[in-house]
């Protein structure tokens, strides 16, 4: 298990080098490079078919590359000695037993281990499941079944963690749930890599972005940088529309009524727009950035 330090170890990371994977004559990663450091929330995002499950894969050892290396600590994932105990993974909770009870599934991951029945009941409450630990797989919601599958990441305690597409099936409790828990992870010193196709999922949950697509590192970057890439205008609604415009053109904006009331801001940030609104003692009743599609980085 990887030490949970008050600031960064080197020992957790996850490191990719120009690995490429191919099924027959088709390319699902080409050359893929990235690392996934402790304390950050490393999100992997793209479309369907971009690789995103692929190179988990790899790394967890579950599938061979056609070249390059996926290391976890150094190591090639299946040469690890009980690995659950340094990395943890969702890949697909529906593959899961339904026969079997939520806590008998997670045993059977426990034993082959030599984690005790504790561990057990100590992440079936982590993740809200105390209440149905006897009810069969079968029987649980979609939800309930996502968050069996991430018990099952949690139970070796380890310092690296893998989710893919982990918000499927959860409500908005659960999506605040899983967001605050990966927070919770990185903040004690562990790497999370986290994958999604939603712009909107990554963009409240990872710190870091690599964007595929064709199995290919389009582009990686802080999630702030691209959420600026992205910003297109800015919506705002105020009862002194005409003061507003008048400021905001003042400073060098595009400033454009909207039909149904309010003003569509372009060449300013939210930010901007707040502060000058504030400086001139103007109210603001909306304030709403508008963001362009990923398509027009994919594409």
């Amino acid at each position: 298990m990887c030490p949970r330090p008050a600031g960064v170890s080197i020992a957790c990371m996850i490191e990719v080098r120009e690995l490429t994977k191919d099924y027959g004559d088709e390319r699902a990663v080409n050359r893929l490079s990235f690392t996934a450091r402790p304390g950050v929330v490393t999100g992997v995002l793209g479309p369907n078919g971009a690789g995103k499950s692929t190179t988990m894969r790899i790394i967890l050892g579950l599938d061979a590359p056609t070249s390059g290396t996926a290391l976890v600590n150094g190591q090639c994932c299946a040469t690890i000695d009980r690995p659950m105990h340094t990395v943890g993974a969702l890949l697909d909770a529906g593959t899961m037993h339904g026969g079997r009870s939520a806590a008998e599934h997670l045993r059977c991951m426990a034993r082959s281990s030599g984690i005790g029945e504790l561990r057990v009941a100590e992440v079936l409450d982590e993740v809200g499941l105390s209440a149905v630990t006897e009810k069969r797989i079968d029987d649980l919601s979609a939800g309930m079944r996502q968050r069996l599958g991430v018990a099952g990441a949690l139970l070796g305690d380890p310092g690296v963690l893998l989710f893919d597409e982990p918000m499927t099936g959860l409500d908005q409790e659960g999506v605040r749930w899983i967001r605050g828990l990966m927070r919770s992870l990185v903040a004690q010193g562990r790497t999370v890599l986290v994958s999604s196709k939603h712009m909107s999922e990554m963009a409240m949950t990872a710190d870091k972005m690599l964007v595929l697509r064709r199995g290919e590192l389009i582009t990686e970057t802080s999630t702030r940088e691209l959420n600026e890439r992205l910003a297109r205008d800015v919506f705002v609604r105020s009862p002194r529309i005409g003061g507003l415009t008048k400021v905001l053109t003042g400073m060098g904006a595009t400033v454009r009524a909207e039909p149904g009331g309010g003003l569509l801001v372009t060449g300013m940030d939210a930010w901007r727009i707040a502060s000058a609104a504030a400086a001139h003692y103007i109210p603001i009743q909306e304030l709403t950035p508008r963001y362009g599609s990923l398509e027009d980085i994919w594409t």
